[in-house]
């Protein structure tokens, strides 16, 4: 080997050094799988258990019933992950867990499901569909963040398709929304939005599953207290209780709380939270369907015209996030 070769092969080996070929990471169909069954629960079911919870309500108390839906079933996963061998929760942890829980569950759902006795499904799915215009305040007043025009565009959708959605020029007609449940759906969204905010930085287990069933046994705990302080409790009779409420409160155990909620909790570790929001505004519609199909909820062209604004509104700020959850991190070369 002469020496021209010799320094040939010293440069090409210099050079496959500084670029290495990188194989991308083949793809996993079964993990592929496992997202779109996830992406489903969340869709079709959370959709689903607000007529669930509107069926639930009709012969069970509002509180009785949900807070023995989320009891039972944070406690059911509570139990099946410790029998796992999962590490129990620390006191820091359990505190977290009972301020979240107070917020999501115990207001957020707990205001939903009293409403729900006067409120449609569908409407009250389309008011729940505010709750990313909340972060959106929260974060503007927490931390001075500025939002962008189309941020702004999308709150003021979000308010023109509530204006539009609760007709305050014809509030006295039979026809329109209750204003005192629609305002105990929305002071539902704004615990929801703040108990959302405040888990980001909150202590929580390692297991996340853990956390939410902690979550579900505190606030279900809540709640069944809100019904006995209240006197539902004690004035509630089980022979009145329908079978049709009785089934919707165990699909709103197994498929609302322990399925998707689940579900909602491994997809965001699984794909970017900008991608799971999306349920905001896929919910009220699947919402919507079914309590005109099943429930002979009102559906007219106000109430559509209002999903269609609502809804707008919903994406354009959930797609500046996705947006900004897809910029490319970039560093300094040293």
């Amino acid at each position: 080997m002469n020496v021209r070769e010799g320094r040939g092969r010293s440069r090409r080996r210099k050079e496959s050094m500084k670029s290495p070929i990188v194989n991308p990471a083949p793809v996993d169909p079964r993990q592929t799988t496992k997202i779109v069954l996830a992406f489903a629960a969340v869709y079709i079911v959370w959709g689903s258990t607000y007529l669930g919870i509107r069926f639930a309500v009709e012969t069970i108390p509002p509180f009785l019933m949900a807070g023995t839906r989320f009891f039972i079933a944070g406690a059911g996963l509570y139990l099946w992950l410790r029998l796992r061998g999962v590490k129990g929760p620390t006191r820091s942890q359990w505190k977290s867990a009972a301020i979240i829980g107070f917020l999501l569950i115990g207001g957020g759902n707990g205001a939903v499901s009293w409403a729900e006795q006067t409120v449609p499904s569908g409407l009250t799915a389309l008011i729940i569909a505010l709750i990313p215009l909340w972060f959106v305040v929260i974060e503007w007043m927490q931390h001075s963040i500025r939002p962008s025009l189309e941020v702004v565009l999308g709150l003021a959708l979000g308010l023109i398709g509530m204006i539009v959605l609760i007709d305050p020029a014809r509030i006295t007609d039979s026809g329109h929304v209750d204003l005192i449940g629609a305002a105990v759906v929305v002071a539902g969204t704004i615990a929801w939005a703040i108990g959302s905010m405040y888990s980001r930085g909150a202590e929580h287990p390692s297991r996340p599953l853990l956390g939410t069933a902690m979550q579900m046994m505190t606030g279900g705990a809540l709640l069944l207290l809100t019904s006995a302080v209240t006197g539902e409790a004690a004035s509630f009779e089980m022979h009145q209780v329908s079978a049709v409420s009785l089934v919707s409160l165990g699909y709103l155990i197994v498929f609302g709380s322990l399925i998707a909620f689940t579900s909602y909790i491994w997809l965001l570790k699984a794909t970017t939270p900008a991608r799971v929001s999306t349920y905001a505004y896929v919910n009220p519609v699947i919402a919507v369907f079914l309590g005109w199909l099943l429930a002979d909820e009102l559906l007219n062209a106000r109430i559509i015209i209002a999903a269609i604004i609502i809804v707008a509104g919903v994406v354009l700020i959930t797609s500046v996030k996705m947006r900004q959850a897809a910029k490319p991190i970039t560093t300094e070369k040293g």
